[in-house]
């Protein structure tokens, strides 16, 4: 279960108690230990079995997980069960709630509005909205196909039809981001089977894939080698510091005084069809997750029966590779104008509020932006 550290007993039934600097000893991999509601767990070996995936939670090994912990489990006294075994004690009573010197009262502040605004029902989700957002993105699928079938195929439609498709996969986009975040049915379960369909079969893409991305960039929002929204590959350079790093190392792998210019060719073009699709292919196989393969194969099955009449196996892959073209567009500018803005730096060990805030920002609000966006233009009081 990983090293221990050195600790004392407490007069209450011997349970260890620890320090702060001992259990920042334990941030490595294959060793780690973690702090929720100052309670000390050693979660080394059950990093591996962490339903959302062993980056997200090592992301806060040798921290305080508290807030991350409420943010991340919809019913977190279900998921205390699975702490109970990973407990070995906690911290003593002359060390602070919070690591490496977090503003205890701010966050106790933040907590104290988080209850307020759960108490008061403002989180509650609405099923007629969530019913009629899907029922909007069936049916541009519906039109989409019709208007081939009644008119023909010939470029006109078919652009047309191409940014029909293009808008309900991005509007599906948005409609499984809240399934995946649990936060539309009221059982866990209803959220899961209804987020493997949107993605799966409604967009080919799998659910296992996006949770494990996706969590660690709300687990460490703009921080670099943590969050994956901000990993480039070395394509981009972001924020203040990272141009200077490689500046100062002399890392030329493209050439970053032009990226303004080239990210209008391979940035928003490529995402989508090529870098996503590979990637969530390539995660599918490596991690053998045939039930999320299923799904995705069930959307590429249906989309070539409806097309493949029309276009013939070839012109139904380029039909769709058209479509991703646009939904990759439609993506980036949504999704990059709420974060790279922001401050994007190394881990800085900052409280999960003053975190989340100095690395999002919001857009102004219109029933347009609304639709468009999903409502990720709240991006503050999403995350």
């Amino acid at each position: 279960m990983g090293g221990g550290g050195q600790h004392t007993e407490s007069g209450l039934g011997g349970s260890a108690v620890y320090t702060w600097e001992e259990v920042q000893r334990h941030s490595h991999r294959g060793d780690q230990w973690l702090v929720i509601d100052r309670k000390v767990y050693n979660i080394s070996q059950w990093v591996k079995r962490h339903p959302g995936g062993i980056r997200v939670i090592s992301h806060f090994a040798g921290e305080d997980a508290t807030d991350a912990f409420v943010a991340f489990h919809p019913d977190p006294n279900f998921v205390r069960k699975f702490l109970k075994p990973l407990l070995i004690g906690e911290l003593a009573p002359t060390e602070p709630s919070q690591d490496h010197g977090k503003n205890e009262t701010l966050v106790q502040d933040f907590q104290a509005l988080r209850d307020r605004v759960e108490r008061e029902g403002l989180l509650r989700a609405r099923p007629l909205f969530f019913s009629l957002y899907l029922g909007h993105i069936l049916l541009l699928e519906a039109l989409a196909l019709g208007l081939l079938w009644v008119w023909g195929t010939s470029w006109s439609l078919t652009l047309l039809c191409s940014l029909m498709l293009a808008t309900s996969q991005s509007q599906a986009g948005w409609l499984q981001h809240d399934f995946g975040h649990l936060s539309v049915c009221k059982k866990s379960s209803w959220n899961h089977v209804l987020h493997k369909f949107v993605i799966g079969h409604l967009k080919g893409a799998s659910a296992c894939w996006w949770n494990h991305r996706h969590f660690q960039h709300h687990a460490k929002p703009n921080v670099l080698s943590k969050d994956p929204d901000v990993n480039m590959l070395h394509v981009f350079v972001l924020g203040d510091k990272q141009p200077v790093e490689y500046g100062i190392k002399k890392l030329k792998y493209m050439p970053y005084h032009h990226q303004h210019q080239y990210f209008f060719l391979i940035g928003p073009p490529l995402l989508i069809p090529v870098f996503f699709t590979i990637q969530i292919f390539q995660t599918m196989f490596s991690q053998r997750n045939w039930v999320d393969l299923a799904w995705a194969m069930t959307f590429y099955l249906r989309f070539f029966c409806c097309y493949y009449p029309f276009f013939g196996f070839f012109g139904s892959i380029a039909l769709i590779s058209f479509v991703r073209f646009l939904e990759s567009h439609w993506f980036v500018w949504v999704t990059q104008m709420n974060h790279l803005p922001m401050e994007i730096d190394h881990e800085r060990h900052q409280d999960w509020l003053t975190m989340q805030l100095s690395g999002t920002c919001n857009i102004e609000q219109s029933t347009f932006n609304d639709w468009f966006s999903g409502h990720l233009n709240f991006q503050i009081e999403h995350q």
